[in-house]
């Protein structure tokens, strides 16, 4: 198997290329980022490529745009994502459509080079390849998508209002409506989200829904 790598410290990649070389894997290539393996494969690419995901030049999402070149460019190409940081925008950019040939598994994850190699087997199959961490945010991010799709578009438009930090009298006042209005969709903003909080005084008790259906706007904003 022909292997590329980017990776943009220096001893983790020359550490990634002896570990690789141990158990025969043929590394022709390596570089300390996205644009520039994507340069050095262009007239003979490997059969997989190891990137990491935060690497130069603004270390955000190098590693999937450098995938996403690479697959348009070498269709038969294999990809594997390798990050310390579980990223569910970054996971789903790259699972993008109808994916073949590409994985993203956690630096903490990869235990061993048995477990490395078999990853990068797979890939080359045109299997996909996801971190069991991975998957658990993307699907927890999938159902969070889908329970904000439940709210109107002016419950979305109270709720980010919310997420901001305004009282339902500034609310009523951006939105121009009433007060009972506001407290209306505020009320089917909760009932919709399911967010229940336990008996009790009734000022905390709605000052903790509404906390609960911040976060909620929250984490599915994160992954849009």
């Amino acid at each position: 198997m022909r292997v590329a790598v980017a990776e943009d410290s220096g001893i983790f990649r020359q550490a990634l290329v002896t570990l690789l070389t141990t158990v025969g894997i043929d590394v022709v290539a390596s570089a300390g980022s996205g644009e520039e393996l994507v340069a050095r494969v262009a007239d003979d690419p490997p059969d997989v490529a190891i990137l990491d995901l935060h690497m130069p030049p603004t270390f955000t999402n190098e590693g999937v745009v450098a995938a996403r070149r690479l697959l348009e460019r070498h269709p038969g190409l294999g990809v594997l994502v390798l990050s310390a940081f579980n990223e569910t925008p970054q996971a789903m950019e790259l699972f993008r459509g109808r994916p073949r040939g590409v994985g993203y598994l956690l630096k903490d994850h990869v235990t061993d080079v048995e477990n490395l190699r078999s990853a990068l087997e797979r890939v080359g199959r045109g299997e996909v390849v996801i971190d069991p961490d991975v998957v658990t945010r993307l699907v927890e991010a999938r159902h969070r998508e889908q329970e904000l799709s439940r709210l109107s578009g002016r419950e979305r438009e109270v709720l980010a209002l919310m997420a901001e930090g305004h009282s339902n009298a500034g609310i009523g006042k951006r939105l121009h409506l009433s007060a009972r209005t506001v407290e209306d969709h505020v009320r089917a903003i909760f009932a919709k989200l399911k967010i229940t909080t336990p008996g009790g005084p009734p000022g905390p008790q709605d000052s903790n829904k509404r906390v609960l259906a911040v976060l909620t706007w929250l984490r599915a904003a994160e992954t849009r």
